[in-house]
């Protein structure tokens, strides 16, 4: 195992940098994950790491080793991608024999692993089948095979269930995350599917535009992103946003939205007249799930009805913005309807709208 330090890494293609001045820690035997949407840097960071990409400038140790200018072979690491990359006409044993068969390891010496490794991915049944015989879920366990034999300080993945359905998906989660603590070594693990960043990670790295926006545990940023773009990118539905303006209110001040509705404020954390004063431009942010059906309350017009089984999302329109609420009871609702609903202060989130940090 090993822990991983990167110092003001960035990467330039040409004139265009694509990384700028990443700086992160990963401690040995942690499960990071690199979220954010496409084209935000983060599989090309993954490639830094695992010496497919050139490091432009910067510095990256794994396991206290300097490793700029090591190549791949010389990390020890073991990358599972977003293909199988299997060969198609070898066995599932060879093509997880493949590695230890190039670097010239006697089979009496892989071969215990091998079978090891199959029995931990439920492949014991299947080492004599061929890649096209196999579902995509097993094909991407041979993949993962072949990482765990090389027996590597570090794993990386990049995007490895993108290929898969959503019931896959959802058991192969499961299935890294259950062998990631069989092994306890260090993972970076690339994805833009937030799910698979709450559920998996010991700690989450956003990523946007090339820069780290928010590090943090699963939790800590659902409860308190920093700013808006991790508010809108971590949950599902995602956050409700509403910009208005502060104005002055009995009990010190509250947010006015687009059509005057005044939402008041005094017991939201850390917000005050000196953090937002009358006349700031500020958004709210609350999430479908922390808003409550209310006899008193604020009147939302109900547009569309999404039944899920266990919850119901209402989509309709509150201060002129169009709104989420998820509601776990089920209700006689229908498209058309007003109802009224309520924040609770404790869940309301305020940002400053044109640099979208978080207030208070």
């Amino acid at each position: 195992m090993a822990a991983v330090q990167l110092s003001g890494i960035y990467k330039r293609y040409g004139d265009t940098q694509v990384v700028h001045g990443i700086d992160l820690h990963i401690d040995d035997g942690e499960f990071v994950v690199l979220v954010g949407p496409s084209g935000c840097g983060k599989s090309t960071l993954m490639r830094m790491v695992a010496g497919l990409e050139e490091i432009s400038g910067g510095e990256l140790t794994i396991g206290g080793t300097r490793a700029n200018g090591l190549p791949p072979q010389q990390r020890n690491i073991s990358m599972v991608f977003q293909s199988y990359a299997l060969y198609p006409h070898l066995s599932v044993y060879d093509n997880i024999a493949f590695g230890p068969r190039i670097r010239k390891e006697a089979a009496t010496r892989f071969k215990p692993r091998i079978e090891a490794a199959a029995k931990m991915l439920n492949l014991s049944g299947y080492l004599d089948r061929l890649p096209r015989a196999l579902s995509g879920g097993q094909r991407q366990r041979v993949a993962m095979g072949r990482a765990v034999v090389r027996e590597p300080s570090l794993f990386l993945f990049d995007e490895p269930l993108s290929n898969l359905d959503a019931k896959l998906r959802v058991q192969m989660r499961t299935e890294i995350k259950a062998l990631h603590q069989r092994l306890k070594n260090t993972v970076i693990y690339v994805t833009h599917d937030q799910i698979e960043a709450m559920t998996m990670a010991d700690r989450i790295v956003v990523m946007n535009a090339g820069r780290i926006e928010q590090i943090g545990r699963p939790l800590e940023l659902y409860d308190r992103p920093a700013n808006l773009f991790v508010a809108s990118f971590l949950g599902s539905p995602s956050m409700n946003f509403a910009a208005g303006v502060m104005v002055s209110a009995a009990n010190g001040v509250a947010l006015q939205l687009g059509d005057g509705v005044q939402i008041p404020l005094h017991g939201v954390n850390g917000v005050s007249g000196a953090t937002a004063k009358p006349g700031a431009k500020v958004t709210l942010g609350v999430r479908p799930e922390h808003i409550e059906a209310s006899n008193e309350g604020i009147p939302m017009d109900v547009e569309v009805i999404e039944p899920t089984g266990a919850e119901t999302h209402l989509y309709g329109k509150i201060g002129g913005a169009s709104w989420c609420v998820t509601m776990r009871q089920r209700a006689s609702i229908e498209p058309g309807q007003r109802v009224t609903v309520r924040f609770p202060e404790q869940h309301m989130h305020l940002f400053d709208t044109e640099s979208g940090r978080r207030l208070g």
